[in-house]
């Protein structure tokens, strides 16, 4: 039987990755999204507004998906609109399909706040969960968006037969242009303004994930465990963690991003100096970089999401990840972490997205 992708937020970092190795595979694929991409090869633009059930019926009506990637979310103000708007786009979008009967396997992208609690509550001291952080350790007593998602695709699972995977990336390294969370294009516009302008390159975090271990997810690593495991049997109707599989501590990963600009890394000197407060004023000097390089994007806040760096780079505890659940059931695609950043760096570059 023909395998038929739809790979719902296909403009994002893991979408576009996803979307671009099912096409190498040959899968038949389409990509939804409120402003559907045209630049990947063969992927079939689907324009939809998830919120809209009536829009999504609509766009849908000629397509009937044997596999379903859910990689998108929207940012609301409080955790309790997160629940509501993000739980309704997977109900919404799980209702569309279903008089189809087409779905066999529906694979929901979540991530590591699933352990460690909304971005209201990882982010500050006194909330410390237990590393490495493991697929068994129990739902926190906190309202968490992504257990609203996981319960609208266990629910549509059971109503409609299919399998299921749930898939907990740390960080996601990879390009993409207007993303909510996108560290790795964030440093990068950051080290690009210290370069270009002489201000320092000065880590912007806190002292334990300066020190502490921590690990990242290349969109590339993903995007293979996602194909992964809706194509395998051991896998389904599983959670798994996804992550490139080394550590790593940024107190050796920021002088090797500095090394790799030209410029010289600034370490942590016993205060926060967050990421938002030292980009909040560099609008004007990226248009100016943008135009002097004849740059695509000269909008800074469509390439740097330092909001999102910051709350990863100011944990109070190091966050490490284990893989070993992935691992025994056949997972063994492995990635250096300097070598995404390096990769990334190279790639941007090309696009002419940095200098």
């Amino acid at each position: 039987m023909e395998n038929i992708a739809l790979v719902v937020g296909a403009t994002g970092i893991t979408g576009s990755n996803l979307a671009e190795k099912l096409i190498d595979r040959g899968w038949i694929t389409y990509g939804l999204a409120r402003n559907p991409r045209k630049d990947i090869e063969n992927l079939q633009p689907v324009a939809a507004d998830l919120l809209d059930l009536e829009n999504l019926k609509t766009a849908l009506k000629d397509i009937s998906p044997t596999h379903i990637y859910i990689t998108t979310w929207m940012r609301q103000d409080t955790e309790a609109e997160n629940i509501r708007v993000n739980s309704l786009m997977i109900r919404n979008l799980l209702e569309a399909l279903s008089p189809k009967k087409s779905v066999q396997h529906v694979a929901l992208v979540t991530g590591l706040k699933h352990y460690l609690g909304p971005f209201e509550a990882y982010a500050k001291e006194g909330f410390l969960t237990e590393t490495p952080l493991r697929e068994e350790q129990p739902r926190l007593d906190l309202e968490n968006f992504y257990y609203a998602q996981e319960d609208e695709v266990y629910a549509a699972a059971a109503r409609d037969g299919f399998t299921w995977s749930i898939h907990r990336p740390h960080t996601v390294i990879g390009k993409a242009v207007g993303n909510l969370m996108n560290l790795g294009t964030t440093l990068a516009v950051f080290a690009s303004i210290c370069k270009e302008t002489g201000k320092p390159f000065q880590w912007p975090g806190s002292a334990a994930q300066w020190n502490g271990l921590s690990d990242v997810t290349d969109a590339r690593v993903l995007a293979e465990h996602l194909i992964w495991a809706a194509t395998t049997a051991a896998a389904r109707n599983e959670a798994f963690n996804v992550v490139n599989g080394d550590f790593f501590r940024w107190k050796w990963l920021w002088k090797k991003i500095a090394e790799s600009f030209g410029i010289e890394a600034i370490g942590f000197d016993g205060t926060i100096h967050t990421l938002e407060e030292q980009m909040k004023n560099e609008a004007p000097v990226w248009t100016k970089i943008a135009t002097k390089y004849d740059l695509e994007e000269s909008d800074l806040n469509k390439l740097a999401s330092p909001w999102h760096t910051d709350l990863d780079l100011g944990r109070p505890i190091e966050v490490m990840t284990d893989m070993s659940k992935s691992r025994k059931l056949g997972f063994h695609v492995f990635q250096r972490t300097e070598d995404s950043f390096y990769d990334l760096f190279e790639q941007l570059r090309a696009d002419r997205l940095i200098p």
